[in-house]
């Protein structure tokens, strides 16, 4: 999947994508900015791509081919746009060049069901728990981390990552992060839409975890996520104004 591209000299570009085998990969496409190539390596795109370098550490160049387009819908989409963007952004917390199978597949979901807002919303947030855990930083939300319980979970301990029973944490609660009831299996029902409190709830929640690597890492936010659920909240307000 094409993540993002930028200039190299005149007529090339240096292409990154997210790969099913080798993870986040750079690349040269020769003659990318070219009206051949230039459609084809939009974010959001999938390639067929062949990699070639005199020496594995090196850039290398990347040999091209358009397999399936998305990047004309995203971008006619506030949510898909942003969307694009956000993911980029959190992939490129991963290391290069290490195959993440599970990132690579929940990236194509989230990119397939963009058009339904709460699949959307519920979607991203649980890509960001994914990405939380491949890097090493996961929530465990099975059961509660004062008594065991796998009973009423409805809240998350930032210091533990793990979650809270509703009576443990209950004179806690001011000190602890809502988990909304959609992130626990079995939780949500069949054909109901997430509320827009379910998903700043979500989104708050993986916030404070993500915000935490940003940090370690010394890595300035980017913006994209206030972006993206700005562009959410939009539609929500659009489509569920019971909601609010």
């Amino acid at each position: 999947m094409v993540l993002t591209t930028r200039k190299h000299g005149e007529n090339d570009v240096i292409l990154e994508v997210m790969t099913a085998d080798s993870g986040r990969h750079l690349g040269l496409v020769r003659g990318g900015r070219s009206k051949r190539h230039r459609p084809a390596l939009q974010p959001g795109n999938e390639l067929s791509l062949t990699w070639k370098a005199r020496l594995s550490d090196h850039l290398g160049q990347f040999q091209i081919e358009p397999h399936t387009a998305r990047a004309a819908d995203l971008m006619n989409s506030g949510i898909g746009l942003a969307a694009v963007q956000h993911l980029a952004a959190l992939v490129r917390l991963l290391p290069e060049r290490h195959p993440y199978p599970r990132i690579y597949g929940a990236l194509n979901v989230v990119l397939d069901h963009l058009d339904a807002s709460d699949a959307a919303a519920a979607l991203m947030i649980r890509f960001e728990l994914e990405l939380l855990q491949e890097l090493g930083a996961g929530l465990d939300l099975t059961s509660c981390a004062a008594t065991g319980t796998t009973d009423d979970l409805a809240y998350v301990s930032p210091r533990s990552a793990r979650a809270v029973s509703r009576e443990a944490g209950r004179p806690y609660h001011d000190k602890l992060l809502p988990l909304p009831s959609f992130l626990l299996d079995g939780q949500r029902q069949a054909g109901t839409e997430l509320t827009w409190q379910d998903v700043t709830q979500g989104f708050q929640l993986t916030g404070f975890f993500l915000d935490r690597q940003l940090g370690e890492r010394n890595i300035t936010d980017s913006g994209t996520r206030t972006l993206l659920t700005n562009a959410l909240e939009k539609r929500y307000r659009s489509e569920f104004p019971w909601n609010f």
